[in-house]
């Protein structure tokens, strides 16, 4: 299965943001176990990176934090076509409608999002961390 992992819950790991923390820390054990294939968007990786350099107050931290969460997820490139087609789309967030296009032409699974109604009129279907956590225990047993 793949997946793609919106901003929101890997900021809830790395910043240990309650009450989404634990799910969120177990997405990131499923990828550091390859449960399933990860993924996170380019255009995302340099929010994350803003966000966590905000968080730690250290360039340097950021880096290391980044090097690390690229170890674990896939970086999916957001394409030209993917900004165009989102202008198209009838989601009323432009970033989550790029995000959603990204996800559709990578044929990605699912979008793990704490944010399920922004992803209402996505063509890949969005699921919280939860969901997903349960989804993939009850493939494993």
């Amino acid at each position: 299965m793949k997946i793609l992992v919106d901003t929101n819950v890997i900021i809830d790991a790395l910043t240990s943001r309650e009450p989404f923390r634990e799910d969120a820390e177990q997405i990131f054990m499923q990828a550091a176990n390859r449960i399933e294939d990860m993924y996170i968007t380019a255009s995302s990786a340099t929010d994350i990176y803003y966000l966590v350099r905000k968080y730690l107050h250290s360039t340097e931290q950021a880096k290391s934090v980044m090097s690390k969460l690229y170890d674990l997820f896939h970086i999916l490139d957001v394409t030209a076509s993917d900004c165009k087609e989102a202008l198209l789309t009838e989601m009323s967030d432009y970033e989550d409608a790029v995000i959603s296009c990204c996800a559709t032409h990578n044929h990605i699974d699912y979008i793990v999002t704490r944010n399920i109604k922004d992803y209402e009129k996505s063509r890949v279907q969005a699921i919280l961390p939860d969901q997903l956590l349960k989804m993939v225990n009850q493939d494993g047993a």
